[in-house]
């Protein structure tokens, strides 16, 4: 049996991308899967999926941004199930590319609200549980953007940089920094900019989904139970 069979976890930004790609990882591993998203169609067809392939899943509708949200998506997750043993902490946006000066005010806030104040509550909720339980792992995706700069993308930047900062105050677990990774939101720039995105990292291609939902997988395993408060970047060597 694997070691995560009868686990419980919940994934946030569960509809698409990372997201869909670590809820279908953890379900074929056994665990019994909360998925989370603001998009319904989409949270609910990663469900589907799942359970097509014999796995476990269960759809909560949330906007992240709202504790009412949050509390109420950790609070039915122990009704369902009485506990909590693994959170994917994912839900986040890019937003629009522009310098700070022209970025929209609503844009700023849009993005703060979703990737930081979204996680931040995400862990308050979900670690008050799993104190009580006196166990469980949480990851939080960050980004290469919240290690360094990134032109045009300062309010994103700003967000992961507080994802970093808070998961290594909680320092429960890791928080996983991805780089350039070929998601829907990669897929919404200009052909143009993907290449020169790729052509930038060291191993030459966009990270593939897989790549980062394996790292996750590892970090929710019990063999990284002695590693904590850590932030890895996986990304192709770009921070290298």
């Amino acid at each position: 049996m694997s070691e995560f069979t009868n686990k419980v976890a919940i994934v946030t930004g569960a509809s698409s991308g990372m997201g869909r790609t670590v809820a279908a990882k953890l379900a074929a591993q056994g665990v019994c899967v909360v998925a989370v998203d603001i998009v319904e169609d989409g949270g609910k067809e990663t469900v589907e999926e799942i359970i097509n392939n014999n796995g476990t899943a269960t759809f909560i509708r949330a906007d992240v941004t709202s504790a009412d949200d949050v509390k109420n998506y950790v609070d039915k997750t122990i009704e369902m199930h009485g506990k909590i043993d693994l959170f994917f902490n994912n839900a986040g946006i890019v937003g629009d590319t522009a310098n700070l000066a022209e970025q929209p005010i609503e844009q700023i806030q849009k993005t703060i609200e979703i990737n930081l104040l979204g996680s931040m509550y995400g862990m308050k909720y979900v670690l008050a549980e799993m104190v009580k339980a006196g166990r469980g792992k949480i990851v939080s995706t960050a980004s290469g953007a919240g290690l360094d700069g990134t032109k045009g993308m300062s309010s994103y930047s700003a967000s992961k940089h507080g994802v970093i900062g808070f998961t290594k105050s909680a320092a429960l677990e890791y928080a996983v920094a991805p780089g350039s990774v070929d998601t829907p939101m990669i897929r919404n720039i200009d052909p143009e900019t993907q290449d020169e995105i790729a052509a930038s990292i060291p191993m030459g291609r966009l990270g593939k989904m897989e790549d980062i939902a394996n790292s996750v997988l590892f970090l929710l395993s019990d063999g990284a139970d002695y590693i904590t408060g850590v932030t890895i970047p996986v990304d192709g060597g770009i921070s290298a």
